[in-house]
């Protein structure tokens, strides 16, 4: 594992276990939505992200949390060599994005951007969970199972083995 991408749906974990992989291993962590996003809470520009993004998949070892831009979704799926999905049920994705918004009212939930609104942030999440089965269903799995000849493809799907992947794999 050097390059490894992990994603899917707000709220799921993703962030907590990028950390503790990247504490784990030594990797460098880059989360998506800090690059996504300046210091006062607006977005950086297309082309900025783009290039930054870049410069990231281009060297020998990171770790890429979240999903960013569609475009640069796809390009760090090819170039990760370790994909990590974390595809929690509806319910408990709905929770975490709940419970990270009451405990953002006082501590700045981990991996939040500089700047921007927990408040707003939460809701948008629930706006793209509500979303998201157009996304991450059964022929986006298709997709990752058929790129697991030369990746490492790893599906998580409840709390218990979010958990127990850092151990299993640091």
């Amino acid at each position: 594992m050097k390059k490894i991408a992990v994603f899917g749906k707000p709220g799921s974990g993703k962030s907590t276990l990028s950390k503790k992989l990247a504490s784990e291993t030594g990797i460098a962590l880059y989360q998506l939505d800090s690059m996504l996003y300046q210091k006062n809470g607006e977005q950086v520009s297309h082309e900025g992200f783009e290039a930054r993004h870049d410069q990231i998949l281009a060297s020998e070892r990171w770790i890429l949390d979240g999903m960013g831009l569609l475009g640069s979704f796809n390009k760090r799926l090819e170039a990760a060599d370790t994909l990590v999905y974390v595809e929690l049920p509806y319910l408990t994705s709905y929770w975490l994005v709940t419970k990270r918004l009451l405990k953002g009212l006082f501590i700045k939930p981990e991996g939040w951007p500089d700047g921007s609104s927990v408040l707003k942030g939460s809701l948008q999440s629930y706006k793209f969970l509500k979303l998201s089965p157009k996304f991450w269903n059964d022929n986006f799995l298709k997709r990752l199972e058929s790129m697991s000849e030369d990746k490492d493809v790893y599906v998580i799907r409840s709390v218990k083995e979010l958990n127990e992947f850092v151990r299993a794999k640091a």
